[in-house]
């Protein structure tokens, strides 16, 4: 099981990721259009970053992120799970409902939103999965 070497490695590679799908064409705008803010808890390495919507967008950008609880929004929902979990999301190789089902992911506010933005993030996954085959090759599950 592919595992994050730090929580600095954490960061980077979820900063690319909210990168690629809030500068992606397509997965941007309706990420966007979603108006859901959320936040997300991962207590294995002692991490929480909020991500919304970027109203207008900034430099091709739709969506912000801060690593922090002091922003200027507030979340709708607020997903609580470990690196690995979020990690093998992105790969595609974990459903979202049945970790929801299973409390592999813990979950606050309207997590119906958070279900219809699945669809939307999929095509992210070939994407991730080639970005952490070529940078971070311990990652792949």
């Amino acid at each position: 099981m592919g595992r994050f070497r730090s929580a600095q490695e954490f960061r980077e590679v979820v900063d690319r990721t909210f990168e690629m799908m809030g500068s992606d064409p397509d997965i941007g705008p309706k990420l966007a259009a979603a108006r859901t803010p959320q936040r997300f808890e991962f207590p294995d390495l002692d991490l929480v970053v909020n991500v919304t919507y970027a109203d207008p967008p900034r430099d091709g950008q739709y969506l912000r992120w801060e690593w922090s609880d002091d922003i200027d929004w507030e979340p709708e929902v607020e997903l609580t799970m470990n690196s690995d979990v979020a990690n093998r999301y992105f790969q595609g190789k974990e459903n979202i409902a049945i970790a929801l089902a299973r409390r592999r992911i813990k979950s606050k506010g309207n997590v119906r939103k958070t279900l219809a933005l699945i669809p939307i993030t999929k095509p992210l996954f070939k994407r991730y999965r080639e970005m952490i085959e070529r940078n971070y090759p311990h990652l792949v599950e």
